[in-house]
């Protein structure tokens, strides 16, 4: 599970889609706040690639794009939050959310946490970095992701997963340096975002199945909320 949680099971990750949308809607809103042409926006040329690779409707793409830059005369408000925690069987959670109401992301966060522990800020972020995290896939055949992380400035990397994807991971300041030189490098970017890694990630054989299933429930109920944008846990791959 590495720097950031998501659902392993492909039922889940395909119900969820929905969700997806929602999500990258609002990254779009944010990126967008600071244009509407991707060309002249690195920040939501890469989020507009990864909307696009998941099929999201090409009108709900344009319509979040138009509202984030201010086009359509709707008002975007949303605040910035991180709730730092456990979840079951005392695994660290840093969740990150983007809310248009504070208050119900507060209430929701209670209830959540109930089947794990809530805590204050600093109770958990002292145990994760904070990073950036790019997705990216090999363009040429032979690209080498330990030669492109050196290269590209990367503080380290993930080998690529089943379906392709490396994970590089950068000095939090230097994520977009990085984003633009893998390229050079034989990899196309997907993804790239500031997230938490785990300081200590607990191995998964560390948990018995049953109570691996619990924090893996937990993880899936916080993603499935309308305000978590994403869910960084403390479990090692």
């Amino acid at each position: 599970m590495g720097a950031q949680w998501k659902a392993k099971h492909k039922d889940l990750a395909a119900n969820a889609k929905g969700r997806l949308f929602g999500k990258l809607a609002k990254d779009i809103m944010i990126a967008a706040r600071h244009g509407a042409d991707p060309a002249a926006n690195s920040r939501l040329r890469l989020v507009v690639e990864q909307a696009r690779k998941v099929s999201m409707p090409k009108e709900t793409l344009e319509r979040a794009i138009k509202k984030g830059a201010g086009l359509t005369g709707e008002a975007v408000h949303f605040e910035h939050v991180i709730y730092e925690g456990y979840a079951p069987h005392r695994v660290p959670v840093m969740v990150e959310c983007l809310t248009d109401n504070v208050n119900r992301a507060a209430s929701d966060m209670r209830v959540l946490f109930r089947k794990g522990q809530l805590g204050t800020s600093g109770s958990v972020s002292w145990d994760f970095d904070h990073v950036g995290i790019i997705e990216a896939e090999a363009a040429t055949k032979g690209a080498d992701a330990e030669v492109a992380a050196i290269e590209a400035g990367a503080q380290d990397f993930e080998p690529a997963d089943e379906d392709g994807v490396t994970v590089f991971l950068t000095d939090y300041a230097d994520l977009d340096l990085v984003s633009r030189a893998l390229p050079a490098h034989g990899f196309t970017v997907t993804s790239a975002k500031l997230g938490y890694k785990p300081k200590n990630p607990i191995a998964p054989g560390s948990l018995t199945p049953e109570q691996l299933e619990e924090v893996e429930e937990f993880l899936a109920a916080m993603d499935a909320n309308e305000d978590v944008q994403n869910v960084f846990a403390g479990l090692a791959g």
